[in-house]
């Protein structure tokens, strides 16, 4: 295992793609977030990036459950299949043109294939493609 370089809050937004303020402002701010190390860089605090990553994979990054691609799934079971969305949010974003249409309506019930939400998904900001992190 190769030590990493502890790094300040500047350092992990800019290797993570966020901004600062993300990171200083709600992820430092969580309850779950890495205690700093006891030692600074200037007036920084320093955080071990192993427990950043962890703190990201576990509380940041959402993973999508394995949905069977041909299955349909309604807003309540995609919710209980633990895709990391509530089926209210779901509906919401439909309505608001920032979720797919359904693929199915059989019984004015709205359905969608796991394909088709697992594409969804990869383009929404939090979640991890192809299980990289």
């Amino acid at each position: 295992m190769v030590d990493r370089t502890p790094e300040t809050v500047a350092d992990i937004a800019r290797r993570t793609g966020r901004p600062q303020t993300t990171v200083s402002k709600t992820w430092t701010r969580h309850p779950h977030w890495p205690a700093p190390l006891n030692e600074r860089r200037g007036r920084w605090r320093l955080y071990n990036p192993d427990d950043v990553d962890d703190f990201i994979r576990d509380h940041i990054d959402r993973q999508a459950a394995e949905l069977e691609p041909r299955r349909l799934y309604t807003a309540t079971e995609l919710e209980n299949a633990g895709i990391g969305i509530k089926a209210a949010t779901i509906r919401a974003d439909r309505a608001r043109g920032r979720w797919p249409a359904p693929d199915d309506t059989t019984d004015d019930v709205n359905r969608w294939y796991g394909a088709t939400v697992t594409k969804a998904l990869e383009s929404r900001r939090g979640y991890r493609r192809g299980g990289a992190g």
